[in-house]
């Protein structure tokens, strides 16, 4: 995972959110308790903190208080996606190997958060579709590249995108129940203890 598919994931989810600008972002998102408009927001926030996150080290950083703006006209919010991804890309692309930063799920390297910023990209556009009464599917390799970074246990037999989803507690996949708790593993791959933290 890098800056590359970061930013690549960025423009396909704003690409497909620029397509759905007439639909109504103040409606509701199912099993959400937040509006198209402020799902977007959320997504941009997480993807712009990790930015600060990476750079300050692994120590939590809460010296600052910096949120987007919900209420901000949808062409707006779909440029905000594609500016915090570009400059959460530029962290990471100048970070060593070894740099390291705080995230409550972890002690991310560089190569974890931008898959973060995917996920959240990924999987926020998805409820913001679900909202807007459209579909979204990204194409399989960017699922795939968040997946697996971001959860080894998951299965390797079912297609990336419905299986990204089941990860995130959005729908059950085939057998296996939705998830009602779920993390990432947010830390180098090696550093996976075996453990499923699931449920």
């Amino acid at each position: 995972m890098d800056a590359k598919v970061l930013l690549t994931t960025a423009e396909t989810c704003a690409e497909f959110l620029s397509a759905h600008l007439d639909g109504d972002w103040t409606a509701k998102v199912p099993d959400l308790e937040m509006t198209v408009a402020e799902v977007v927001a959320h997504a941009c926030d997480s993807v712009h903190w990790y930015a600060y996150d990476l750079a300050g080290g692994p120590v939590e950083l809460s010296t600052m208080d910096a949120k987007v703006k919900p209420d901000s006209a949808p062409a707006e919010l779909v440029v905000t996606v594609g500016t915090t991804a570009k400059v959460l890309a530029a962290v990471v692309a100048t970070s060593s190997d070894e740099a390291r930063g705080f995230h409550p799920a972890g002690i991310a390297d560089a190569a974890g958060f931008a898959a973060m910023a995917c996920d959240e990209l990924l999987v926020h556009t998805y409820d913001a579709a679900r909202g807007l009464g459209v579909e979204f599917e990204p194409p399989a390799v960017l699922a795939a590249a968040a997946l697996y970074r971001l959860f080894p246990w998951a299965p390797t037999d079912t297609p990336a995108w419905p299986t990204l989803l089941w990860t995130n507690g959005r729908a059950p996949l085939g057998e296996y129940r939705r998830l009602t708790k779920w993390t990432w593993h947010c830390a180098p791959l090696e550093e996976w203890d075996g453990e499923l933290p699931i449920s």
